[in-house]
């Protein structure tokens, strides 16, 4: 049996969970997520905890129970606590800010590079450097930080870029002047 999709996910109070036809509904005090699985998995809610089995030992369906209990765990915590990711931005003149739902950044190129943030994520600059993503949804949180990193990759020599705040970049040697 897997390790991970064995534990029981303890329900905080504040949180409600529901399963019907294929979906797992979870509501709390920072918004609802829904997610579906597949019906080789079961799902069921007992004595405050939700509670992740399977219905067959095909090597298909054990890589599923880990994955939908871990699933619901990260539903679970990001409607209670939420997800923030945080990314720095360092270059010379390179800097961000918010415009609305908006992350204009000037980062280099000719032009100014616009990101909208979509539903459910909040971006916040607290310095020129730093971008801060929050939100509920692991998933979206970590897509929307890695598609605002992908806009400038770092450099290499000098680390220009955007990074993650906890990202260490190994800078390359630059050329060696004469012998």
């Amino acid at each position: 049996m897997s390790r991970i999709g064995r534990l029981p996910v303890a329900i905080p109070a504040g949180v409600t969970v529901t399963v019907a036809d294929n979906v797992v509904t979870v509501k709390g005090p920072l918004g609802e997520l829904k997610q579906d699985y597949k019906k080789a998995i079961n799902i069921a809610v007992e004595d405050n905890h939700v509670v992740v089995t399977r219905t067959s030992d095909e090597k298909s369906v054990k890589a599923l129970h880990g994955l939908y209990r871990s699933l619901v765990a990260n539903m679970i915590e990001g409607v209670t606590k939420g997800f923030s990711k945080a990314l720095v931005v360092k270059g010379v003149g390179y800097k961000v800010a918010v415009q609305g739902n908006k992350l204009v950044m000037n980062i280099g190129y000719s032009h100014p590079v616009e990101y909208v943030a979509p539903n459910g994520i909040t971006i916040e600059c607290p310095s020129l450097t730093d971008i801060v993503i929050k939100g509920i949804d692991k998933d979206l949180v970590g897509h929307v930080a890695a598609t605002i990193k992908a806009a400038r990759k770092v450099e290499p020599y000098h680390g220009y870029g955007i990074r993650y705040s906890t990202e260490t970049v190994q800078l390359k040697e630059g050329k060696k002047a004469g012998k």
